[in-house]
């Protein structure tokens, strides 16, 4: 498997290739490139890097006009920031204009850890899947995060990817290969499925080893897009296994779970969890003990699936 890495050094490594094999690529940040990485094509293309300050609005703004004159432009911050401060920038300008944008915003979720809630963005893929024709991806390790890094540098539009400050456990090997809108089983099973996205991806695999200890055979999906969603893979789920689990590090309310339930309800109706941070804030803390008090760890997920089959 790949090495142990956060996805937003996994992000930095992308900027340093992709700023030698692609000339029309532009990299922007809101004064956090040591944090971000985005410093990793300032050392490559130093003349192609622009460093808007703490102006985040400016940054998406900006970021939106170099778009429009044919730039392909990734342009970075903390989501909180990006989804939260400049969400009407993102929505009016890239959004509506459908600009060539990529908004690769990291320290995302509960994972921030100490930062506290005031730097926890839970909420941002529920924001960013609102946006008329915006592609939203949340990668689970370092190697799905290249690819799909990859990936949406050669399509044409807006998407915002999501990438954590914490390092995670690779899942995948370094030559793996994702396509934009469609899940990957990474493990198969009969009797349930756990739908997961980002960092909790990790954890239901987890919990299918222990699962399986106790005679309860786990699929895992890795939903890695969400949106545009997989809806196949998902219809397919529903009529295999007869009960889905979903697994965030978001809130429950209009992330990857919302997304899930909206296609199950309507096409194949089964019974239904979701994990994921409740309607509260996070706080201070380290990531371990927070996935812990707001209940994203493999055993929840293994309690969620238990009282799925009884």
């Amino acid at each position: 498997m790949a090495e142990k890495m956060a996805t937003r050094q996994a992000y930095g490594k992308f900027l340093s290739q992709i700023a030698e094999t692609n000339p029309n690529v532009v990299v922007m940040d809101a004064d956090l490139s040591g944090s971000t990485m985005t410093k990793e094509f300032k050392n490559v293309a130093p003349e192609r890097f622009f460093n808007v300050g703490i102006a985040e609005q400016n940054l998406y703004a900006m970021a939106t006009g170099l778009a429009h004159s044919g730039k392909t432009v990734f342009a970075s911050t903390f989501a909180m920031f990006a989804a939260g401060r400049a969400f009407e920038i993102i929505r009016n300008s890239i959004g509506y204009t459908h600009a060539n944008v990529k908004i690769c915003a990291t320290h995302a979720g509960l994972t921030v850890g100490e930062d506290g809630a005031s730097h926890q963005a839970i909420e941002d893929m529920a924001l960013m899947r609102t946006i008329p024709g915006m592609t939203v991806v949340n990668p689970a390790d370092g190697a799905s995060a290249m690819a799909l890094l990859k990936a949406v540098s050669e399509m044409n539009g807006p998407a915002y990817v999501r990438l954590g400050r914490a390092a995670v456990e690779g899942i995948y090997e370094d030559d793996a290969v994702f396509e934009i809108g469609k899940g990957v089983c990474v493990k198969d099973g009969e009797d349930a499925t756990i739908i997961a996205t980002g960092i909790m991806v990790g954890e239901a695999l987890k919990a299918a080893e222990t699962l399986k200890a106790e005679g309860i055979d786990v699929r895992v999906i890795d939903m890695h897009t969400i949106k545009p969603l997989d809806e196949d893979i998902i219809v397919k789920a529903a009529e295999e296994t007869g009960a889905i689990v979903t697994a965030e590090e978001h809130t429950v309310i209009g992330g990857l779970g919302s997304a899930v339930a909206e296609v199950v309800a309507q096409r194949c109706p089964v019974k239904m969890k979701i994990v994921g941070v409740q309607d509260t804030f996070g706080e201070s803390g380290k990531p371990a003990e927070l996935l812990a008090k707001y209940g994203l760890t493999a055993q929840d997920l293994c309690e969620a699936v238990k009282a799925l089959k009884k």
